[in-house]
């Protein structure tokens, strides 16, 4: 138990010690176009008010909350299974516990790196563009295209192998409306256990306590040979297949 303490105590240091350079860090790992259309992206879908997030909405049938702390960030997924009421809780997206109606389960580190990274993976997608200044982020401007007649800024992110956690090799690709610097694509390429490109397509928009939320139609690219970089040239061209509907339900406020 001790050790369990000391481990959550020094996880809150560091993420007190470390906010406060966060952005500087980020910065420092992008070109300055690239930055500052992240910065105007951020700021168009939340800005300050991702810092005192505290939402809830359900996901595939399981129900998740994201609360911002002064000290801490916390995210929960919890939902109703045939063994109890499984509740996950991850802190700063480092240290996760698992309950089952209320009594804490012993997870060994393999999977409790698993449940963290599924946790982390969907609120992550929720909140974006909010993670594109984590210190671990490599920015990269590419330049203007053009999307079914829109001109849009087009990033690309990839991450840092110390900070950037299991998924560091994956490459996103971000399209930004230029006059809005509104989130309305975004495309990865994924190497972790397995390969492949996917590209999502923003609809269904919400504002919930001042922050910006939407829904996504996730796609695949039919051509197996093209670089996630090409994909919004295959939107054009009609060559995505839609795969599945990444839909945020009942979303609300937890202030």
């Amino acid at each position: 138990m001790s050790r369990n303490i000391l481990t959550v105590s020094l996880i809150i240091t560091l993420y007190v010690t470390s906010c406060s350079t966060k952005v500087e860090q980020a910065q420092s790992n992008a070109d300055p176009k690239a930055q500052e259309v992240v910065d105007n992206a951020i700021a168009k879908h939340g800005g300050t008010a991702y810092e005192s997030v505290a939402v809830g909405f359900d996901f595939r049938e399981k129900h998740y909350t994201v609360e911002r702390f002064p000290d801490r960030y916390v995210y929960t997924r919890s939902w109703q299974d045939s063994i109890g009421y499984v509740e996950d809780i991850l802190v700063n997206s480092t240290q996760l516990t698992r309950t089952v109606d209320g009594d804490t389960v012993e997870l060994t580190d393999e999977w409790a790196f698993k449940y963290a990274n599924s946790v982390n993976s969907v609120l992550y997608f929720a909140l974006l563009p909010y993670g594109l200044n984590d210190a671990a982020v490599i920015k990269k401007y590419l330049g203007q295209v053009a999307i079914k007649g829109k001109p849009y800024h087009k990033v690309q992110i990839t991450f840092q192998q110390e900070g950037g956690g299991k998924d560091f090799e994956d490459v996103f690709i971000y399209w930004f409306d230029k006059d809005t610097y509104q989130l309305d694509y975004l495309a990865y390429y994924y190497n972790t256990d397995e390969t492949g490109i996917r590209f999502r397509e923003a609809y269904n928009r919400q504002t919930v306590d001042g922050i910006l939320f939407q829904d996504y139609i996730n796609y695949a690219p039919i051509d197996s040979t093209i670089t996630v970089h090409q994909t919004d040239d295959q939107l054009e061209k009609g060559l995505l297949k839609e795969l599945s509907r990444i839909e945020n339900e009942k979303l609300e406020s937890l202030k």
